[in-house]
């Protein structure tokens, strides 16, 4: 059974930077492509960061040069480093997997906050 944990959320100052983290278990996430996802409160769920069993990341336009994701195969985790937050990031964050079905984290809260 995929489950996915995500963490690493928290209140923080805008210009600040937090590290989300998504542990996978029930699956090796080497050969699979992950992205980070956010939901803020009363909008959609979008696509915030992607990355491809190559190893390939693509962006949103208002996260890039700000926000890098990567994956760490040994650990069998995903990881979110966001920098220069801004308060239009705050949402609920995602990670997310699609590999024989969809499979999402519980989110994590990210509010930047003065």
């Amino acid at each position: 059974q995929v489950q996915l944990a995500d963490s690493g959320g928290g209140l923080v100052q805008p210009g600040g930077s937090l590290r989300l983290s998504c542990a996978a278990s029930g699956i090796n996430i080497r050969p699979v492509a992950m992205g980070w996802y956010r939901q803020a409160p009363g909008k959609e769920r979008e696509r915030v960061a992607y990355i491809s069993v190559f190893g390939t990341t693509n962006y949103a336009d208002f996260v890039r040069g700000r926000f890098t994701i990567s994956k760490d195969n040994a650990e069998n985790t995903m990881y979110l480093q966001m920098n220069s937050l801004k308060p239009e990031d705050t949402a609920v964050y995602y990670c997310n997997l699609a590999f024989r079905g969809n499979y999402w984290g519980q989110g994590t809260q990210v509010t930047v906050s003065s």
